[in-house]
């Protein structure tokens, strides 16, 4: 399957992935149809698109007329035969293999033309999600980052059964939009990101429930220490040129100190347990209440702003 085979490309769900690839692949001139549950999710995922563009608007990166022109790319629908000619389906569902595999019996029913299917779950193996088509080959987990029209990176995962054709496929069409596209070689729990974000999290946590630190002053030495660095170099990069030798010093003394605690920490899951899930519900480790949700989503999307590379779609 060649690039310049795939005019068609869909997507399976309205939320916020879903919503910020169809911003991806319209602004980079692919006609795009969205396939939502009902009526009310076509009205939700139509108003995150139309957002995700006024923020790209704002910071003029996309002029009113070219967000004009890519918006003529987009179709939603509700309807499974609005797909039939669709050739590259990405599926955005819910993260429930019950639901993503009715929703693959659906498109093997009505999608006579598909050629791929990518999903974004960002934890369930591609070898289960494969398990509900019938066939199998026509699967890769392709895990986008939040929003994924403007974080570049997304982990491609094969099952079992994928072919090296679909893969290349995803991959290139992936990259047609600009994103840094990484193949891992064999299928973990969490991917490559998650199993790197989350062990940074246990061990934030743990430092907190140990009275080392505050939340506050760990997310501080963060935003002002080590990560900033890691936006332009890597961590083996990083540890190459700091020296071997110094590594294993620094890892004999310290990792007998480290957590490695299997379960989710208590500090998380006893907020958890309250209802306190975070900015959704008002509080988790932070106090929401007062903070301003428009201001803090440019903060968390500023530094990705340098990666914009689209190919836009003439202006009318």
């Amino acid at each position: 399957m060649k690039l310049d085979s795939i005019n068609n490309v869909s997507i399976i769900g309205t939320g916020m992935i879903g919503a910020s690839m169809a911003v991806l692949f319209t602004g980079n001139g692919y006609k795009t149809t969205i396939l939502a549950h009902n009526d009310a999710e076509i009205e939700a995922g139509k108003q995150r698109y139309q957002a995700c563009f006024e923020d790209l608007v704002q910071k003029k990166l996309v002029t009113e007329k070219q967000y004009q022109a890519c918006e003529k790319l987009l179709t939603l629908t509700t309807d499974y035969q609005d797909l039939s000619d669709t050739e590259l389906i990405f599926e955005c569902v819910v993260e429930n293999l019950a639901v993503k595999h009715s929703v693959y019996q659906a498109i093997e029913d009505n999608c006579p033309n598909f050629k791929a299917i990518a999903s974004s779950t960002s934890a369930i193996s591609a070898d289960d999600l494969a398990e509900g088509l019938k066939q199998k080959e026509k699967l890769v987990v392709a895990h986008p980052w939040n929003p994924p029209h403007l974080v570049p990176c997304v982990e491609l995962v094969p099952s079992q059964w994928s072919t090296a054709g679909v893969i290349d496929a995803i991959y290139e069409f992936l990259e047609s939009v600009g994103r840094k596209v990484v193949v891992m070689k064999k299928a973990a729990p969490g991917f490559i990101g998650n199993r790197l974000q989350h062990a940074l999290y246990r061990e934030a946590v743990h430092m907190v429930e140990q009275g080392i630190a505050s939340p506050e002053d760990i997310d501080k030495t963060l935003k002002y220490s080590f990560v900033p660095r890691y936006t332009s170099i890597g961590i083996f990069e990083h540890f190459d040129y700091a020296g071997l030798d110094m590594i294993v010093s620094i890892d004999d003394y310290l990792f007998p100190d480290l957590s490695n605690t299997d379960k989710t920490p208590d500090y998380i899951r006893s907020r958890f347990e309250k209802g306190d899930l975070g900015q959704k519900t008002g509080k988790g480790v932070y106090d929401w209440s007062k903070v301003d949700m428009d201001e803090f989503r440019m903060k968390a999307a500023k530094p990705y702003f340098e990666f914009f590379n689209w190919s836009l779609p003439e202006e009318d």
